[in-house]
């Protein structure tokens, strides 16, 4: 009995110890391909078909672009005429040429107003070319403008408007005329390409290629590992469709706290740790009203009357006690302390913040 409990023992301690840290992620998740990425395209057009919605006459560009439209079509403005038509909006059309698309498919486009339109709801984007960084024309562009928001406005100069009016999106509404080539096919390695460089990362992922495939990985730095891919390519795309499922242990990476002092977000990644620290965070608040006194004198006084300006300052500081954290201290225990006190996202980026100053922070600060 004391054998086979022993045993028992022996293989939990060996399933304990062949757990991971922390749970593994497909290669996919931590990496991207080189010469397998998206590229940005984008094009200056015109939406027509507006219900008086559209650019007004102080948009010179958008008239300018009516009358060399129609030049193209045989119809010629008289010299120094402008085409004045509410009806038209000059918009520019961005859309991503994903990677390996061929000529003949379809991508979703975004039409967004350039000049002083209300509205592009009801309009057609007129046929657009589509360009890339190297000026080269990849797609064409055009169809209804579906739009998700709405504006509406009375004589009175009263209005109502919801979400965005002046952007919208057109699905499929651009066709690919180009392809933009690839070295994936032809070059002898693959390089991946860390998402978030890591030495740790990188020699995991190495160590794991290399036991299931043998020795084809290698990596110089932290950033990109190399692979030796087969030259047939249905060979090469079955075998990245294999070596994107592998399953990797991601290196560790610093705790965060990352603030948006716009809209006054923090996030506090788990792992954070605060060494021991007294903080104390108090307002002082001033108020100072101002306000008119009207001074009558009397019917037999001879004097005049007179207006006195009158002061009222109050000054009110917020008392709030010190608090201390322990050393070591986590993330709940943080989230705990500062809630309890009633703390606002600016308090606690101001708290935060001076304990960084202080070095009492295991981790790194974000601003965004």
């Amino acid at each position: 009995m004391k054998k086979l409990f022993a045993s028992l023992m022996a293989a939990g301690a060996l399933v304990l110890a062949a757990m991971p840290a922390q749970a593994a992620q497909s290669l996919r998740n931590l990496v991207a391909i080189e010469g397998v990425r998206e590229n940005p395209l984008v094009g200056y057009g015109l939406v027509v078909g507006l219900n008086g919605s559209g650019d007004s006459t102080q948009v010179k560009f958008a008239s300018q672009s009516v009358v060399n439209m129609l030049k193209q079509f045989g119809v010629k403005m008289p010299d120094g005429a402008d085409a004045k038509s509410k009806n038209v909006a000059a918009v520019m059309v961005s859309a991503v040429f994903p990677p390996g698309y061929r000529r003949g498919q379809p991508i979703d486009v975004t039409v967004s107003s350039l000049g002083d339109a209300k509205s592009l709801r009801g309009g057609a984007l007129l046929l657009t070319p589509l360009r890339a960084a190297d000026n080269e024309v990849y797609a064409l562009a055009q169809g209804n403008v579906v739009v998700g928001g709405l504006s509406a406005a009375g004589k009175s100069g009263s209005s109502v408007t919801v979400n965005t009016p002046t952007a919208g999106r057109i699905p499929n509404g651009a066709m690919i005329e180009r392809e933009i080539p690839t070295d994936f096919s032809t070059n002898g390695t693959v390089r991946l390409s860390l998402k978030r460089p890591s030495f740790e990362t990188a020699t995991n992922i190495v160590d794991s290629i290399n036991k299931k495939f043998g020795n084809i990985a290698t990596t110089e730095d932290a950033t990109s590992v190399s692979v030796v891919a087969p030259e047939n390519p249905t060979q090469r795309v079955a075998f990245m469709a294999k070596l994107e499922g592998i399953p990797i242990e991601a290196g560790q990476q610093n705790a965060r706290v990352v603030f948006n002092s716009r809209t006054g977000t923090v996030v506090i990644a788990e792992g954070l740790r605060v060494k021991a620290a007294a903080v104390t965070h108090g307002s002082l608040k001033v108020v100072i009203s101002e306000s008119s006194k009207v001074s009558q004198p009397n019917a037999f006084a001879g004097g005049q009357t007179a207006v006195t300006p009158q002061s009222n300052v109050s000054v009110d500081q917020s008392g709030r006690p010190m608090f201390q954290w322990p050393p070591g201290a986590k993330l709940q225990t943080i989230v705990d302390t500062v809630n309890s006190l009633g703390a606002t996202p600016d308090d606690i980026m101001a708290i935060l913040q001076a304990l960084d100053q202080a070095g009492a922070i295991e981790g790194e600060l974000v601003v965004i």
